[in-house]
């Protein structure tokens, strides 16, 4: 799978796929979704310490501070897929309706200058690598925690 330049793939699957085919469709997406986020806090988790070695601590703005995952509901609701977005709050495009958006971190529109560069600036990333570095943890976070989930739902579902 390729997103964005950064491609990874996911092994190990087997014994997971093997106990989804016992449970039912809420199960699935409960446990998916659950399973799901916390493999996209450590995602976050680490792309929050990414920011804050490069962030200004002399002003009111923090680019950490504004880095949050979000649920895909319109993607759930198009395809059914389950989706959390990593990201930067506030942060695709400088608009004016932006600009009196009350923010946990403040108005930090810039960071995407930061991590894509500029004509006058070199790239200074912290998601990409955040998310590079940490694919195969959170892959294996997300694997386990789904047949913890799915172990329960077994085990609940025999009683």
């Amino acid at each position: 799978m390729a997103i964005d330049g950064v491609s990874f793939t996911i092994e190990g699957l087997d014994e997971l796929l093997a106990k989804l085919d016992a449970i039912s469709y809420d199960l699935k997406q409960k446990g998916g979704r659950a399973s799901l986020r916390r493999a996209a806090n450590i995602i976050r988790d680490a792309a929050k310490r990414s920011a804050d070695a490069i962030d200004r601590a002399d002003t009111e703005n923090s680019i950490p501070a504004n880095i949050k995952i979000q649920w895909g509901s319109r993607t759930f609701k198009k395809t059914g897929d389950l989706l959390f977005r990593v990201g930067v709050d506030g942060g695709a495009a400088y608009t004016n309706k932006n600009k009196g958006a009350k923010r946990k971190g403040g108005d930090t529109f810039y960071w995407r200058f930061i991590e894509f560069g500029t004509q006058k600036m070199q790239a200074r990333p912290f998601m990409r690598p955040a998310i590079e570095q940490n694919q195969d943890k959170a892959t294996q976070e997300f694997i386990a925690s789904y047949i913890r989930y799915i172990d329960r739902a077994i085990k609940k579902g025999k009683r």
